[in-house]
């Protein structure tokens, strides 16, 4: 059996500046890693990023890079240093105010026109909605008396959550945008979109990432996604389980069951699905995690999520390298118990229907790979073998979760990184060959070289016809390794 399957996505940030720790990071097992643009500033990003891909070719790994975008999400001020306490029936103020730091007192506004949305009465919400106040009085269009609600430990920028009927702000915001055009050409792979709402918010970043071939990633993390989750993803190359906001946004009961349920449609459309948000929250500080978090990543590994994301863990936490060898044996162990026959017959089942509507190049690609699992299953291969330029053909066999490790090969140095987001692909970088027959011979060679197969042990292997130029998966073969 292969080893672990689930990707790892982790956060970087100030616990991360130091090269070493990068190193340990990626070597624990970090297949990608997060930068937020909602924290430091664009050359903060930027020689992140620079550092990662440092990392990446010292160790000789690919790491995907996402860099996700602010969103129209509201902003306080920095707390003064250790943060602050909210005690429960405490009166702040929360004040439109820059250049000052925020307090148990005060807590400052980082945006203009946000008091005169609010009414007496509004809940609002810190953070991932553990911390609450509710509006008292308005003085005037700058400052608001609130009455904390729900009490809690406040630190750095946290979000300000008003009310969803007082929020009307698209996304990609003009400054996502600007952001976006700031850090794209520092090698980003992924881009998300916070607080995706429809798929045309998507499209206007679309326009973008295209330029660079880097993938859209949807962020659910509202309810009105979750009620336009078909076409969204859809329109995205990528989908998030955003579970803090949206844990927030909607009702909390309501969250684990609209991870099931956004899982599910990712894998069907064949998107790679990230699950995130205090998976392990606890390790920002403990060397272990609760018995609570351990379950939670083993139930998205079983609800069959491509990846799982660490936040606060790895970019603040005390021991990022030791928390990603936390998560990596967790996710490693669920999937001993992972029902793969039950998942793919499921898929199988739902085929013609995600079918509807494909051009004939897509459905060509998708029976090809479709019979590649079969076939691969049927002769006991010990390895399918991908050749891949966009990435496609890798994503669409992995949703079918087989058994086997899924190798996909591409001459494509983007293709080779944006992989890491997809369950139980081994990315490997390869020269373009000039014949599908090439293709075939050098992936077997390259599955061998890699201890995958081994003589007498067979393979099934997908490829195209490199000179087409409407190029599609078309060739399946059962080659037997000799």
């Amino acid at each position: 059996m292969p080893g672990r399957r689930t990707k790892i996505v982790a956060t970087v940030g100030p616990a991360t500046d130091d090269p070493r720790v990068l190193r340990a990071l990626v070597l624990a097992g970090a297949n990608a890693v997060r930068v937020s643009l909602a924290h430091g500033d664009v050359s903060d990003a930027r020689r992140r990023i620079e550092a990662v891909r440092s990392v990446a070719a010292d160790v000789g790994r690919p790491v995907g890079v996402l860099v996700d975008l602010p969103g129209p999400k509201l902003r306080v001020r920095q707390f003064v240093e250790g943060g602050a306490w909210l005690a429960e029936g405490a009166v702040l103020e929360l004040r439109e105010e820059q250049g000052a730091e925020s307090t148990g007192e005060v807590i400052r506004v980082d945006a203009t026109d946000v008091v005169n949305q609010l009414a007496v009465g509004d809940r609002v919400a810190l953070g991932d909605g553990g911390v609450a106040v509710s509006v008292e009085r308005i003085i005037d269009s700058t400052t608001a008396v609130a009455v904390v609600r729900s009490g809690g430990q406040v630190q750095g920028r946290p979000g300000l959550h008003l009310p969803a009927s007082r929020v009307s702000a698209s996304t990609p915001t003009p400054e996502d945008l600007r952001l976006l055009e700031q850090v794209i050409d520092a090698g980003v792979d992924a881009v998300a979109i916070s607080f995706v709402r429809s798929a045309e918010d998507l499209h206007r970043a679309r326009r973008a990432c295209d330029r660079v071939g880097a993938l859209v990633v949807a962020k659910i993390e509202t309810q009105e996604a979750v009620d336009d989750l078909d076409a969204i993803v859809q329109a995205a190359d990528v989908i998030m389980v955003a579970r803090g906001d949206l844990g927030v946004r909607c009702r909390l009961e309501d969250v684990p069951h609209y991870q099931k349920q956004i899982i599910k449609a990712g894998i069907f459309y064949g998107r790679p699905v990230i699950t995130a948000t205090q998976m392990l929250e606890s390790m920002v500080h403990a060397p272990v995690p609760t018995r609570a978090e351990v379950s939670d990543v083993a139930n998205a590994v079983f609800d069959g999520t491509s990846a799982v994301m660490l936040s606060g863990e790895t970019a603040i936490g005390h021991d990022p390298a030791g928390v990603v060898r936390t998560m990596s044996t967790i996710a490693a162990r669920a999937e001993r118990e992972f029902k793969h026959d039950v998942w793919s017959a499921n898929l199988l089942d739902d085929q013609p229907a995600r079918l509807m509507g494909a051009s004939p190049t897509q459905r060509i690609t998708e029976a090809t790979s479709a019979a590649a699992f079969r076939a691969a299953v049927d002769s006991g291969a010990v390895a399918i073998i991908a050749a891949t330029n966009s990435g496609t053909t890798a994503r669409v066999i992995a949703r079918f979760r087989p058994p086997v490790p899924i190798m996909a090969v591409t001459p494509h140095s983007r293709t080779y990184r944006q992989l890491t987001f997809s369950w139980g692909v081994l990315p490997v970088l390869a020269e373009q060959r000039a014949s599908t027959d090439d293709i075939v011979w050098f992936a077997v060679k390259e599955a061998v070289e890699r201890g995958l197969a081994r003589s007498d042990e067979a393979v099934a292997v997908v490829a195209g016809d490199p000179s087409d130029p409407q190029p599609a998966t078309d060739t399946l073969r059962l080659v037997r390794v000799r």
